[in-house]
């Protein structure tokens, strides 16, 4: 269902020709029915990404599962991107509109978890998928390659770029992305993320900075002399 209503999202951003092969509904059904036959290796892909469960800047595998899967359909892919190892961007496709996927992949430390629905931590792993990016990047480039099916075909025109976006977990992955120029072509940049209901949201967000304080063995000891 998930890699189903990601597609649905990112066909919105592609521009549609008007030959006699059908309408947009037509063009849906097809790529759904694509997808519905593609689950299970897509499931596959998925769970193999929870299981590497690798915190950001060091998503080494979870980074290559995916650029290999684009690969393997026929995507152009510059890995390394920003001077970041684990970043990548996947292209397929000339022209306008140049739509961009946001992929992300990263774990969060201290969250090994079993893949079941009771809170079940793994106790030899430091990290694992709270906030479900073993979904997210495998989705978004679920719905890339239906999009370049449908580019192929000549149903559709304009470029898919797919962002593979390492450490959004609070290492910043995108700022470095933006500041090296990688999105100055995009027309759009479409995102999405794991949730209790299918919806489509148009709020903003602000940014967010966070910090690490310790307290230093010194510090400790004159607060304890103090009392």
């Amino acid at each position: 269902m998930l890699f189903r209503s990601s597609f649905l999202l990112f066909l919105s951003g592609m521009a549609q020709k008007k030959p006699a092969s059908g309408s947009v509904e037509k063009l849906k059904l097809q790529a759904l029915d694509d997808l519905k036959r593609a689950y299970p290796a897509y499931q596959d892909l998925a769970l193999q990404i929870w299981g590497y469960a690798e915190v950001g800047y060091k998503e080494v595998k979870s980074s290559a599962a995916l650029r290999q899967t684009l690969q393997q359909n026929g995507f152009q892919v510059e890995e390394g991107v920003a001077a970041i190892p684990t970043a990548f961007v996947g292209t397929y496709g000339s022209g306008k509109p140049v739509i961009a996927i946001l992929a992300e992949y990263d774990a969060l430390p201290g969250l090994a978890q079993q893949a079941i629905p009771e809170k079940a931590p793994i106790a030899d792993k430091a990290a694992g998928h709270g906030c479900g990016h073993h979904l997210f990047g495998t989705a978004s480039i679920a719905a890339a390659i239906e999009l370049k099916k449908l580019v192929e075909q000549k149903q559709l025109t304009g470029t898919i770029k797919v962002f593979g976006c390492p450490a959004e977990e609070g290492g910043s992955g995108k700022v470095y992305m933006v500041r090296e120029g990688l999105f100055k072509e995009v027309d759009v940049a479409l995102h999405w993320h794991p949730g209790s209901e299918n919806e489509v949201t148009l709020t903003s967000a602000l940014a967010n900075t966070s910090a690490k304080f310790r307290r230093s063995e010194e510090h400790t000891s004159e607060l304890q002399s103090h009392h």
